[in-house]
């Protein structure tokens, strides 16, 4: 028997003025599963969160939450009617409220009732002992928690994440992202997050949804999104790329550093070979030779290095190639910083590689 989403949306659309912003968006959310639309500014995200939440009418499609339907075919569940909490960067509490009447704010519960689930919550999230304070005597991290916590008082089924993270400083948000999750996930909650920022969507999500243009490009978890990306742009996405240029002859590419598969294929096609800084390998010059060829590493190519950056636990390496005068830049886990105008040779990891129709 296959288990019920506690969310799914199914071919919902959006337009404004004429343009589509939304362009038939599905995807599902189990209970205490993770999923988080990723994807840069303006590619939809934001306004697929207020359709789910109710600010926002879809043009089309359905939204479904514990497979009843609360949105489409005429029906539109008001947003408090829902089920569904809402966390945005504003934290927006109340200011002339204390800790524990923001969390209690909308409760339908009497007063002892009430009161169990605020301090329950607020024990979840490491905030009892702020109980009675006020949102101004509160760290932005202390905001943070309070906010989660009158979130998840109703107990909504559904958990919509509007970059909740970003006006925190780096390293308290990483500890504030961990608790977050592990209270969401005790509380059995689906949650969608929104970001624009790839290595919060790693860190958190169970599957990502990879958004471009109002669509979903590609869905998956992260090992697999990250290792197998759809396209070039979905793989620049995640990290910095090298991008390589070639042309297909029966069903291979030739370049300086040996020949690249590219089944199916058509002669004469240009493709992009793919590959990032931290799968490149050096090795020094030996009076103009370099390391032996391996089938791993393929043909070693010789480069000059430009410039070298430490960057703490790494190096970033950028060379040009003496074959056509690219960069190429390698990221080498150590301090090693050769000075400009050193020749080294470089290999690439041919099973890290990625091949695509080259960009325009």
């Amino acid at each position: 028997m296959t288990a019920t989403p506690r969310l799914e949306i199914s071919h919902i659309a959006k337009s404004f003025g004429g343009q589509k912003v939304v362009d038939d968006v599905s995807l599902s959310v189990m209970p205490g599963q993770v999923t988080c639309l990723l994807g840069p500014s303006g590619c939809g995200k934001s306004t697929t969160l207020r359709m789910i939440a109710g600010v926002e009418s879809p043009d089309a499609g359905q939204i479904h939450v514990d497979g009843q339907l609360i949105c489409g075919d005429g029906r539109d569940v008001p947003p408090e009617s829902r089920s569904i909490g809402l966390m945005f960067q504003d934290f927006a509490l109340f200011p002339h409220l204390s800790v524990a009447q923001n969390v209690a704010f909308g409760l339908k519960l009497d007063r002892r009732a009430a009161r169990a689930r605020v301090e329950e919550l607020l024990g979840k999230v490491g905030m009892g002992r702020h109980i009675d304070r006020f949102p101004h005597e509160l760290s932005g991290g202390e905001q943070q928690r309070v906010a989660l916590a009158r979130a998840l008082a109703p107990r909504p089924k559904v958990m919509l994440m509007d970059e909740p993270f970003s006006g925190l400083d780096d390293r308290l948000r990483d500890d504030i992202r961990d608790e977050t999750l592990d209270v969401l996930k005790a509380e059995g909650t689906a949650v969608l997050l929104v970001t624009h920022e790839p290595g919060e969507a790693m860190r958190m999500a169970d599957e990502i949804a990879l958004m471009r243009d109002g669509r979903i490009v590609q869905r998956g978890a992260p090992y697999n999104i990250y290792n197998t990306p759809v396209d070039r742009k979905a793989a620049a996405f995640f990290s910095d790329i090298n991008v390589i240029r070639g042309e297909v002859r029966g069903a291979l590419t030739d370049t300086p550093f040996g020949q690249f598969l590219a089944p199916g294929v058509p002669d004469g096609t240009a493709v992009d070979i793919c590959i990032r800084p931290q799968h490149l390998k050096i090795d020094f010059d030996r009076a103009g030779r370099g390391p032996n060829p391996t089938p791993m590493e393929g043909t070693p190519a010789r480069g000059v290095v430009q410039r070298a950056r430490f960057m703490g636990s790494e190096s970033l390496v950028e060379f040009r190639m003496d074959y056509d005068g690219t960069i190429l830049r390698a990221q080498i886990p150590s301090v090693f910083l050769p000075k400009p105008g050193t020749p080294l040779w470089i290999m690439i990891r041919r099973d890290r590689c990625f091949v695509f129709p080259a960009a325009a």
